[in-house]
């Protein structure tokens, strides 16, 4: 739905007379309470009545108090609860259509004819089937009496809306579900806990062989399945070999894993990791267990080799922030989505495709996943890698090119590429020069560091970095090249001498809204130093998440994670004290980013930002809604307003409040920089530098005539950044229009749509004109064509 019919669209949207249950079925995932919040409180925003189905179908098959009307404040403090709070269950009586009937009962007494189903795709078949069935089903109860036939003709049509929750991320159609994000944050945090207890041991006498490790993710008694956990662990943690069910290795796979474990320890490497996925197999069919790669391992090679089963570990624990955020997205999107359908539409799924929410057909979805499956059963794995889609099809390209030192096809090599950090330190930005520096190396060029930015340039601190250097620097948080906030213009004879002496080819630079300044002084210099007449990349990495052209940037997620679990732990500590409210400062600058999708992560009652004026009305209005919420936090952008700073909400709260709350004020500060990087983080910073990587290849050899590289285009000096549902590569010369370079953010920023939701969520009456809603799509327009990086494995 276009964004001008959004306004008319809302203010004629009413749930008045409607009722909408919600319920959560099959295996927990993190996550699944932000939904069941997010789908209550929009439903009741908008006139509906929500109802909770505890313990998924059994619950809805077998009555009762199982169905009971949810309220405002029955999804108070669940935000950060893991698993589900109004359980799940599998249920077999719904597999059967006497117990279809009795669910169908249990509905129309109480007038529900809008299902929302968060669970994998077995849950959303079955509720698809219940849709189908429906008028048969209304027609046998008012023939068995059970009901008259007024409530049948009221109630003749049933509505579907699916949200996926899965850690397995094994649902076509959308790049991720919610829980995934959660799993790997529980993976990453056991693993790099164990790899400092495993690197411990190196060169003790008592050990004669390095330590390995195995890691079986999930159980190993569950049927095979896709498992992108393994995928993404590759990618995050680094690992040296992964075993997945829907890429079964080639035949003699054993000697080639041995050979690659012995060659690593030969590079002086303290450990293996490897990973095995549920359900994995060779090409034969023959399970591949951890316990069958540990014996592998100590028969060929005579490693002391541990195997750790992470099991519902994976499960466990609190959602990450993306998790929170992609609930919340989804289940204000699924009471939109019901609210819009008809009689004729068909049941739909809540998907997100690159960072846009979408509404696919249900079934499509389920049958482009059900092939998967089949093409799994029948050998075709390629076709079922395709199948899966762009997501799993460019991980898997790219972790095979930083994890693996193999021959690739080069066009032409001996180019010599220089990679730098520019601006503040930020999660993720390690992982990205790893990843940009084996990438580069795999394909021909000579890699170099150069050491705290542009500063550091034309000081002469570069020097050539090889593949076992960035070893380890996945999980590594700030950056380890060092980075300053210098940029070129003051120094540019110095930074062309030095590129001369080098004779650097390319420049990958990342780094903040300082990095895009330097690429734009660059640009500009190539009228007067050749040097610079080169392919130059930006990748954005801030935790400010403030420059144009991309909508997120590396490092913006660890701390929007930093923040979510720092306010937990501040709403924990006055769990014992009422009516207490907290004012939370955030970093950013001008740029409201953190302030705001973190409120929204972390259930904030108000975020103030610079990009929305805010006056001492809407403070008065603040205070008094404070009387209606527990423990409310208010966030503070650190440059928010001149005169309304963090000091001043808080003085004026904690005035206004006497006798009523009491206040206290937490400024988070740099904490918001530091820390391991989040998944997302390693796994988008690893993704983005190799298609960097790629782009700056391919603009080398177009550029490389009579022995020399010449690029001068506007073309060949671009920032690589996510554009809804695309990675683009933008020439930073056509960013300038987009910018506002006073206050340093772009003039439009996407996630400024989502602050209605954290009004609405908070219960304050607001217009929600700017909805990311949009028209049903099929499944096809989502799915892209096979890429060159699949074609690439």
């Amino acid at each position: 739905m276009a964004q001008t019919d959004n306004k008319k669209f809302f203010e004629n949207l009413s749930g008045a007379g409607k009722a909408i249950a919600v319920l959560t079925s099959g295996g927990d995932a993190q996550g699944m309470n932000a939904a069941v919040r997010a789908v209550v409180r929009m439903g009741i925003y908008v006139g509906a009545k929500v109802y909770f189905v505890h313990e998924g179908y059994q619950g809805m098959v077998d009555g009762g108090d199982n169905i009971k009307e949810a309220k405002w404040e029955s999804v108070s403090s669940m935000l950060q609860m893991g698993g589900t709070v109004i359980g799940s269950a599998r249920c077999n009586d719904f597999r059967m259509h006497e117990g279809r009937l009795k669910a169908a009962h249990n509905l129309v007494q109480r007038g529900i004819t809008n299902l929302c189903v968060i669970g994998g795709d077995g849950s959303l078949t079955g509720a698809n089937l219940f849709r189908k069935e429906w008028s048969g089903l209304l027609a046998e109860l008012v023939q068995q009496g059970l009901i008259d036939e007024e409530a049948s003709q009221k109630y003749s049509a049933l509505h579907i809306v699916g949200m996926v929750g899965s850690i397995d991320n094994d649902f076509c159609g959308t790049d991720m579900t919610i829980g995934t994000d959660s799993a790997l944050h529980r993976i990453i945090e056991v693993v790099d806990a164990i790899m400092t207890t495993a690197q411990s041991y190196f060169g003790l006498d008592w050990l004669k062989n390095m330590i390995g490790m195995v890691f079986a993710l999930n159980g190993e008694m569950m049927l095979p399945t896709v498992k992108q956990d393994a995928v993404f662990y590759l990618s995050v943690c680094a690992s040296d070999w992964v075993l997945i069910p829907e890429m079964p290795p080639e035949d003699g796979w054993e000697e080639k894993m041995c050979q690659k474990l012995s060659a690593t320890r030969s590079r002086g490497s303290r450990l293996n990791i490897i990973i095995v996925a549920e359900g994995a197999t060779d090409r034969h069919g023959k399970a591949i267990t951890s316990s069958i790669v540990k014996d592998l391992v100590v028969q060929r090679l005579g490693f002391d080799t541990r195997v750790t089963i992470l099991g519902h570990v994976q499960r466990g624990g609190t959602p990450s922030a993306f998790d929170r955020i992609l609930a919340s997205r989804m289940g204000v999107e699924a009471v939109l989505a019901l609210l819009e359908t008809t009689a004729n539409t068909p049941a739909c799924v809540v998907s997100l495709c690159g960072n846009q929410s979408v509404q696919l057909p249900l079934m499509e979805c389920v049958q482009m996943t059900q092939q998967v499956q089949k093409a799994m059963d029948e050998k075709r794995f390629e076709e079922a890698v395709r199948l899966r889609g762009r997501c799993i099809c460019y991980i898997l390209f790219v972790t095979c090119s930083v994890a693996k030192k193999t021959t690739f096809c080069c066009l032409t090599s001996n180019f010599n590429v220089a990679v730098l950090n520019v601006g503040a330190p930020a999660a993720g930005m390690n992982a990205a020069v790893r990843s940009a520096v084996r990438v580069g190396i795999s394909e021909g060029h000579k890699m170099f560091a150069v050491s705290d930015g542009f500063e550091g340039f034309y000081k002469g601190q570069i020097k050539e970095i090889k593949w076992a250097d960035v070893g380890g620097w996945t999980g590594q948080g700030g950056s380890l090249l060092g980075t300053k906030r210098t940029l070129p213009a003051k120094h540019i004879d110095k930074i062309a001498e030095q590129m001369r002496k080098y004779n650097i080819n390319a420049l990958l630079v990342i780094g903040g809204f300082e990095a895009l300044e330097c690429l734009l002084q660059l640009y500009e210099a190539r009228s007067s130093y050749e040097e610079f007449c080169i392919p130059l990349c930006m990748l954005p990495a801030t935790i400010s998440n403030n420059v144009p052209g991309t909508n997120l940037s590396i490092g913006a997620d660890t701390a929007l994670n930093a923040i979510v679990e720092t306010c937990d732990r501040i709403k924990q500590s006055a769990s014992g004290t009422k009516h207490r409210v907290f004012i939370i400062e955030t970093m950013g600058g001008y740029c409201g980013y953190l302030a705001s999708v973190g409120g929204l992560a972390a259930g904030a009652d108000a975020a103030y930002i610079f990009e929305e004026p805010f006056d001492i009305r809407e403070l008065q209005s603040n205070v008094e809604h404070l009387t209606e919420t527990i423990h409310p936090c208010f966030y503070v952008n650190e440059n928010s307003n001149e005169n309304y700073t963090t000091d001043f909400i808080y003085q004026l709260y904690s005035e206004e409040g006497k006798g009523v709350f009491d206040c206290r004020k937490n400024v988070l500060g740099h904490m918001q920089q530091g820390g391991a990087p989040s998944p997302f983080d390693r796994n988008f910073g690893t993704k983005i530098a190799a298609k960097a990587m790629q782009w700056i290849s391919k603009k080398l050899n177009e550029s490389y005539r009579k022995g020399r590289v010449f690029a001068n285009t506007e073309d060949s000096a671009c920032l690589l950044g996510m554009r809804q549902r695309a990675m683009v590569f933008q020439p930073v010369v056509q960013l300038r229009d987009e910018t506002d370079f006073v206050h340093r953010i772009p003039k439009e920023q996407w996630w400024l749509k989502l602050r209605p939701l954290m009004k609405i969520l908070a219960k304050y009456k607001t217009s929600y004109d700017i909805s990311d809603s949009g028209q049903l799509e099929h499944v096809v327009l989502n799915h892209p064509k096979e890429s060159e990086a699949m074609a690439a494995i």
